[in-house]
């Protein structure tokens, strides 16, 4: 399960500055930088969509990960959602992937059911810069994610700058503490959206 908690940052300044912060850095194990690229697919009909199903690929900086999320829950800024990804190794995102990666799991086969000969495709692309710090407060090990970038969805885009914290292990508890620290340091808005939610909002689908 990923359980995570999403706040909307008001520019890249604030966000640099949240990467800066003496806390953070104070209990950071280590920090990233890179690219991400990620391709949202549903059918012609949005089956998946209908039944509380998001199929994504994305390219993290040289590998590439398939995903399928399900049964989302969201109750301010915290946000849980059942999770599973597959490496697909190194190369860029397919424009017709093949959901027969996830057919030993259970969920797979419940996506395999769903879909049988219906066509997948593209429905939104996510181009975001991510900067991560890994840090451990003694009561849990936390990710913190910056992301700065677009949705893109039918002819709309949407902005995306914000924050992410998410639970690797420990206490949940910790991490409500943490965000609720730099939420009211940094004068942050809970994001009761994923960004698979506004690029649907996008297409007129919620």
């Amino acid at each position: 399960m990923e359980i995570e908690l999403k706040y909307a940052v008001d520019d890249i300044s604030t966000a640099e500055r949240i990467l800066e912060d003496e806390y953070i850095k104070s209990v950071e194990e280590s920090r990233t930088d890179e690219e991400l690229k990620a391709i949202y697919f549903d059918t012609d009909d949005y089956i998946l969509f209908r039944n509380d199903i998001a199929f994504r690929i994305r390219k993290e900086g040289q590998k590439v990960v398939a995903s399928l999320k399900w049964n989302g829950k969201c109750s301010g800024a915290l946000h849980s959602r059942e999770e599973l990804n597959i490496n697909l190794g190194e190369g860029d995102c397919p424009e017709m992937p093949d959901p027969g990666v996830f057919s030993e799991s259970e969920t797979g086969k419940e996506l395999m059911e769903l879909l049988k000969d219906k066509t997948l495709g593209g429905i939104m692309k996510v181009y975001v810069s991510r900067k991560t710090v890994r840090v451990d407060t003694g009561e849990g090990i936390f990710e913190i994610a910056l992301d700065n970038g677009k949705i893109v969805a039918g002819t709309g885009t949407c902005p995306v700058c914000e924050m992410e914290i998410e639970l690797y292990s420990g206490n949940q508890e910790e991490m409500l503490k943490l965000g609720e620290k730099l939420q009211q340091k940094y004068d942050l808005e809970p994001e009761k959206r994923s960004k698979y939610a506004r690029g649907l909002a996008l297409l007129g689908k919620i």
